[in-house]
């Protein structure tokens, strides 16, 4: 189909914008204002006007505490007082007989002799009588020697109270072993109460 020069001038121009008239905006921006005016005298339409009240003195309301209530003490509850235990009778009573008293008992009187006591007749009532010990110094030195002993004993319980050198051997140390030994003696309560004890040391040991 063959095209008019006409339209074909038409379709080769190139295409401008061109912007919408005025009255167009202004016809917009009245039809807004229009809008909000409206809104606003609708919304002023529905609320109430205000009211003026007069001005009210402010109320007191007096309130008066009431003291609290004493709560009253607790009544004292009696306790009642337990049963008395019951009687329990022992079924077996030991009888306790003192013992019998011994009307005439024979009293220990110790034997007072006027002098000391031989060495025979202590050698009889002694319990415990332990020979005297060679000290060991003297044997490397071969010292001997004899003396005499004499013991104090105490006549209630038998022991030897105190011994004391009446011949002395001539060597400190054999006196000295010869008392320490006597010393330990023990006799018969009440039989002797001093006695002399003969001792002789030689290398072969103490007699007496």
């Amino acid at each position: 189909m063959a095209q008019s020069p006409g339209q074909t001038e038409r379709e080769a121009r190139p295409l401008i914008y061109r912007p919408p008239p005025r009255w167009y905006f202004w016809s917009a921006l009245g039809a807004a204002l229009a809008i909000h005016l409206t809104a606003v005298a609708v919304s002023q339409r529905h609320e109430a006007p205000p009211v003026d009240l007069p001005p009210q003195p402010p109320q007191v309301v007096e309130a008066t505490l009431a003291p609290p209530e004493a709560t009253p003490p607790p009544e004292d509850i009696p306790i009642p007082e337990p049963p008395p235990p019951p009687e329990i009778q022992p079924e077996f009573v030991e009888e306790r007989t003192p013992p019998p008293k011994v009307q005439n008992a024979a009293k220990f009187t110790p034997v007072k002799s006027p002098g000391p006591m031989s060495m025979s007749r202590a050698k009889a009532l002694a319990l415990y009588a332990p020979r005297p010990q060679y000290p060991y110094e003297a044997r490397s030195r071969h010292v001997t020697g004899s003396g005499v002993i004499v013991c104090s004993v105490d006549s209630g319980s038998g022991s030897v109270s105190s011994c004391s050198v009446s011949s002395s051997t001539g060597s400190p140390i054999l006196d000295n072993a010869a008392t320490s030994a006597f010393r330990q003696w023990r006799f018969r309560p009440g039989t002797v109460s001093k006695v002399n004890i003969p001792i002789t040391f030689t290398m072969t040991g103490a007699s007496y």
